[in-house]
């Protein structure tokens, strides 16, 4: 398969609501060939007690063994309204375990490619969860069979409409581009290795701080009144560039838990999980400049001020006051009458 269209796969798969057609297209070009001759649904007195309160239903769409013979299910794990994707990760983690392990008295599974849904949200979770089955001899000599699990955060991709692909493109498109060979169940644990993703992470971190730092010594050295102010107030670029940077990551984190832009009176958690987009693409506001006429404002006022209905007029929707100096402005330089007017 040529670049382009294995790109087009994951982005029409991954970009999107979950859509089992879409799903089970992405599933046949990864593994090339997917056994869907004998598939079922447990649902209703099939799923164990323990499960029966967060899970809806459990679907088999395909099943693949590699080369190595390793046994690998494609499932579609349904959890119920009110079901949450970040949380409980360990009892869908479970669930899957309890399904790998023979569950009705079917085959032990080595693997599933898993992708877990909610009915209350548009993103969804693409998971590799992998059983480890080894001997361990008892204190009182007998042997059994022990089972391991990979972590559940470790093997996971938040996916959806509200998310980037990236990661998933990344991870994923040498494999779908590989059309002579079907990947190995190794293979698939190296995609998902969150080591390689935290890695890349952290080499375009470095990157983003280098070009900002670049880009804030540029202004400061053309512009006389920020040069000045940032003298006076003994603000370097390098301490800017590093609040800053830290800043836009916490605005994802609070963007996650849907506190951007939550209706005046709606309840914490309603607003848009993309928010921060919204701000970028001029949905919520016109602007000249997104730091300067979006970012400080944010930052400085409805971020760090206290109101007393959190609404923030200038954005026209409640943002939570929180008390900290991360936004604080750094050295309390003037960013009301410093224009810095670069891009982030």
């Amino acid at each position: 398969m040529n670049k382009q269209t294995a790109i087009k796969i994951i982005r029409d798969t991954f970009e999107k609501p979950f859509d089992e057609g879409r799903f089970i297209n992405f599933s046949k070009n990864l593994v090339n060939y997917l056994d869907t001759s004998k598939n079922f649904t447990y649902q209703g007195n099939i799923i164990p007690d323990a499960f029966e309160q967060s899970i809806q239903s459990l679907k088999r769409i395909g099943k693949y063994q590699d080369a190595d013979n390793n046994k690998i299910d494609i499932l579609i794990a349904r959890l119920k309204k009110g079901g949450s994707l970040a949380h409980a990760r360990t009892m869908q983690r479970n669930f899957i375990a309890w399904y790998l392990n023979g569950s009705r008295g079917g085959d032990l599974k080595d693997a599933a490619l898993v992708a877990f849904t909610s009915p209350d949200n548009e993103d969804w979770r693409f998971s590799l969860v992998k059983m480890d089955y080894r001997l361990e001899e008892s204190p009182d000599g007998k042997t059994k069979v022990k089972t391991d699990l990979t972590p559940a955060r470790r093997f996971s991709f938040l996916v959806g409409e509200n998310e980037s692909s990236h990661t998933a493109q990344a991870q994923l498109l040498p494999i779908l581009q590989d059309d002579k060979n079907d990947p190995l169940l190794s293979d698939l644990e190296k995609a998902f290795n969150i080591e390689i993703v935290t890695r890349e992470f952290f080499s375009k971190y470095r990157e983003l701080f280098h070009n900002v730092k670049e880009s804030l010594d540029k202004l400061v050295e053309k512009n006389e009144a920020t040069r000045e102010d940032f003298k006076a107030k003994e603000v370097n670029a390098v301490d800017f560039s590093k609040k800053l940077l830290g800043q836009i990551v916490f605005l994802y984190f609070l963007q996650k838990k849907g506190w951007f832009g939550v209706e005046r009176d709606r309840d914490w958690g309603t607003g848009p999980l993309n928010f921060l987009r919204l701000l970028f693409q001029q949905k919520v506001i016109s602007y000249k400049n997104f730091f300067n006429d979006i970012l400080e404002p944010l930052f400085y006022e409805a971020l760090a001020l206290e109101r007393p209905d959190n609404f923030y007029q200038y954005l026209n929707c409640k943002i939570p006051f929180l008390n900290g100096g991360l936004f604080d402005p750094i050295n309390d330089y003037d960013w009301v009458h410093t224009d810095i007017l670069m891009s982030v």
